[in-house]
């Protein structure tokens, strides 16, 4: 059994607030027995104004926000799954769009960047670029050890593209991080229902913290932080009104259960067109 603490974040443009909320969130999740937190996409910094946000926007090695969350884990002695920070990229000027997985030693434990860019011209008038600034990744997110078992590292938009979930599938992940900053239309049209197939195709659980509200750029975000069992069951729904943590317990027993009754993962067939 473990204890999984989900943050439920509204982000904001000062980085320096971003990270005393996710300190807090460290030291809320540790005093209520958890044995990981889980915090949205774009935790440190949520803005849609390129100019300002490139202010605030460093390398790894850097961030403020970054060096603040592992401190937090260490003192608290907690594993941390960072949902994602914008980053400098490298060579190019373009930034990246980066999971972390922190270790309750404050060290890092893992790294995602989001494979997918978020282009789209949504009929609410919404239009996002992600490409024009974002890198994407190129390599499937994993890491053993914690305490979900096998975690396999998704963000946000990824969650749209079943090529990675059947690669995290066929690596039997015990659970998936699907971090977030859903839209208000996509997000009441698909977002629960594609979270639940995810965790039904992976066998496997899926935390997917979310952001929500108004944020200070002026967008503004969907919430309903989850976490699924293998079976598709929600466990926890945190809404779509109001920041906080929550904490559900996950049985990982459940994972070999679901496997056994439903052998999909061992009876996939690789399939060509």
């Amino acid at each position: 059994m473990a204890r999984v603490a989900v943050l439920q974040m509204t982000s904001g443009i000062d980085p320096g607030a971003n990270a005393a909320a996710l300190e807090d969130a460290v030291a809320q999740a540790a005093a209520g027995g958890a044995d990981m937190l889980f915090t949205p996409e774009m935790s440190g910094l949520l803005d849609r104004d390129r100019e300002r946000a490139s202010r605030s926007i460093c390398s790894e090695d850097a961030s403020p926000v970054l060096a603040r969350v592992r401190e937090a884990a260490r003192q608290h002695c907690l594993w941390v799954s960072l949902g994602s920070l914008a980053l400098e990229g490298g060579g190019g000027g373009e930034w990246v769009n980066r999971a972390f997985v922190i270790a309750p030693d404050g060290t890092i434990a893992a790294r995602y960047d989001k494979m997918h860019m978020f282009d789209v011209d949504l009929a609410s008038g919404e239009s996002w670029r992600e490409s024009n600034v974002y890198r994407a990744g190129d390599s499937v997110g994993l890491v053993e050890g914690t305490p979900l078992g096998r975690l396999g590292l998704t963000v946000c938009y990824d969650i749209r593209f079943p090529a990675l979930f059947e690669a995290l599938g066929r690596a039997h992940c015990d659970c998936i991080a699907i971090p977030a900053a859903f839209t208000v239309p996509t997000g009441a049209a698909h977002w629960h229902v594609l979270q639940r197939a995810r965790a039904i195709e992976a066998s496997a659980f899926v935390v997917a913290a979310a952001q929500v509200g108004e944020h200070e750029d002026g967008r503004r975000t969907y919430g309903h932080s989850l976490v699924v069992d293998p079976w598709g069951e929600v466990l926890l729904d945190m809404g779509g009104e109001e920041a906080g943590l929550g904490f559900v317990d996950v049985d990982l027993e459940r994972v070999a259960e679901v496997r056994e009754q439903v052998p999909s993962l061992a009876n996939r067939r690789h399939i060509t067109a």
